[in-house]
């Protein structure tokens, strides 16, 4: 695969999780890089950073001017996706960005009322050359991301999740879908993004406590208790969050797709090695738990 002369790729949600491994993905392929981020001082300091903030529409333009394509992003759990978004859309079609590649989620697809399958429209009928990837579940997510707390503090996963399976994906292998799809050019084609097995929650604990050396366990919950811990800490977006989980219960996050392979050449990264590499993360030591001490997620 080359690289584009002058190709210049602005990535939205530069510093979050997945924003920073496409970041490195697309430094490592040689592609530079803009970073669109609402604090610059939080981007990575080796690529070019831009304040772009979706609440605010005069930072949309700057942010765009000069680039080639443009690697999208809604905010985690964002109901008002569509809403935010379209601008960014609407400016890429104002600036001639030659290709959008929009991360979507793993079967928003069948639910055309789903915030992330409007913003699917909207780049679908933008008229510009896209590529929609709609991975699942990260396991990012319980290394560094909202699952990782009460895994360090309390060897704990609060979940009403049941026991429905996820495939999960790293987010390194999305990182390098999306690099690979600027780069072959996969235009006008949707990819479900999915890791090599599905797992369920209890399954991953046993995971967890095989690589961090220290017990984790899976605490299934009912949906209202879960919402209630989600509220308790300021978690936005809640009805978003039993939606989610609601279908994990229902299998609808258990299927495996053989995407990355075909885009890649190489098989997603199972959770097993992705446990044995974070494994680190997990070694803080659990507080000891009265009987009586309640558990919330």
């Amino acid at each position: 695969m080359r690289t584009a002369k002058n190709q210049c790729v602005l990535v939205t949600g530069a510093s979050g999780v997945l924003g920073r491994s496409i970041v490195a993905a697309a430094e490592n392929a040689g592609i530079a890089v803009r970073q669109g981020v609402r604090d610059p001082r939080k981007a990575n300091p080796n690529a070019e950073a831009v304040r772009l903030d979706y609440h605010d529409a005069s930072s949309i333009p700057p942010a765009v001017a000069g680039v080639t394509d443009l690697l999208l992003m809604a905010p985690p759990l964002d109901p008002n996706a569509a809403s935010e978004l379209a601008p960014v859309i609407a400016e890429a079609e104002t600036a001639g960005v030659r290709h959008i590649v929009f991360i979507s989620a793993f079967g928003v697809n069948h639910n055309k009322q789903a915030p992330l399958r409007v913003v699917e429209q909207l780049v679908m009928d933008s008229g510009l050359p896209y590529t929609i990837l709609r991975p699942n579940f990260f396991m990012e997510n319980f290394s560094e991301g909202f699952l990782a707390g009460n895994i360090k503090t309390q060897g704990a996963i609060f979940l009403a999740a049941g026991e429905g399976k996820t495939s999960f994906i790293s987010v390194r292998d999305i990182a390098a879908v999306a690099i690979a799809a600027f780069q072959k050019r996969l235009v006008g084609r949707a990819f479900d993004l999915t890791g090599p097995e599905a797992l369920d929650h209890a399954e991953v604990a046993k995971i967890i406590t095989e690589a961090a050396g220290r017990p984790v366990r899976y605490h299934p919950l009912t949906e209202e208790q879960m919402l209630s811990g989600a509220r308790s800490q300021g978690i936005p977006a809640i009805a978003y969050l039993a939606a989610l989980y609601s279908a994990v219960r229902q299998g609808l996050a258990a299927g495996v797709t053989g995407d990355v392979e075909a885009i890649i050449g190489r098989k997603p990264m199972a959770f097993a090695e992705f446990a044995q590499a974070n494994a680190s993360a997990w070694r803080t030591p659990a507080p000891a738990m009265g009987e009586s001490q309640t558990q919330i997620p």
